[in-house]
């Protein structure tokens, strides 16, 4: 029951939070967008998981993930540059996660081309800009933000988890989004995007936790 409150207020944060970003309400969304994490570390934390080691991890990655969140709603290249520290070891400690679960070989291989198809596609053009943009100091933090999130892909797609493999694959549309919007071309329907994919691949996570 408690659990269902508290997936129920993280609904109600995420709405009110998609609604404020569509509308530029930057003061609703320092509330909104902290507490939407905030609601799922606590669900996480208190659920009953398939395996406890596995939880532990998640937890890291979520709480990352948090910080991560709270660095973005700041201006410019310092916040931004906090922001993709926390969320790459917030990466780093959902794929030490999902490396603890049973593991598939050729489910692992069909992650990794989904990867490359992805890499040469968007994320070539993504690195890209981010030069042409005069910025060249950040690619080496992008390509290892790239690295590290493709990673975790692979190993949602070798845990043969249709939660885990939803919310990874949510999750690298939402962040191939904010990365186009940021360095290739802004879009209106863009901010909207990151966040409605980012809230629905890390709830995916979460469920993963339960099924197992």
């Amino acid at each position: 029951m408690t659990t269902t409150i508290l997936a129920a207020l993280a609904a109600v944060f995420a709405l009110t939070d998609w609604w404020a970003t569509w509308e530029g309400r930057r003061r609703v969304r320092y509330v909104t967008k902290p507490a939407v994490l905030a609601l799922l570390v606590v669900i996480a934390a208190t659920i009953e998981p398939f395996d406890d080691t596995v939880r532990t991890w998640m937890v890291v990655g979520l709480v990352l993930s948090l910080l991560g969140d709270i660095f973005l709603l700041g201006d410019g290249k310092g916040p931004f540059i906090g922001g993709l520290a926390s969320f790459l070891l917030g990466h780093v400690a959902y794929v030490v996660a999902m490396q603890q679960a049973p593991r598939s070989v050729p489910w692992t291989l069909v992650g990794l081309v989904v990867v490359l198809v992805s890499v040469a596609t968007v994320g070539r053009r993504i690195v890209a800009g981010v030069g042409d943009l005069g910025e060249k100091e950040l690619v080496p933090a992008v390509v290892a933000y790239l690295v590290v999130i493709s990673a975790m892909v692979v190993s949602a797609f070798g845990t043969m988890a249709p939660w885990a493999i939803a919310g990874a694959m949510l999750f690298y549309a939402s962040d191939a989004t904010l990365a186009w919007n940021r360095f290739l071309e802004e879009r209106r329907f863009g901010p909207l995007a990151v966040m409605v994919t980012y809230h629905l691949g890390q709830a995916g996570l979460v469920a993963w936790l339960v099924t197992g």
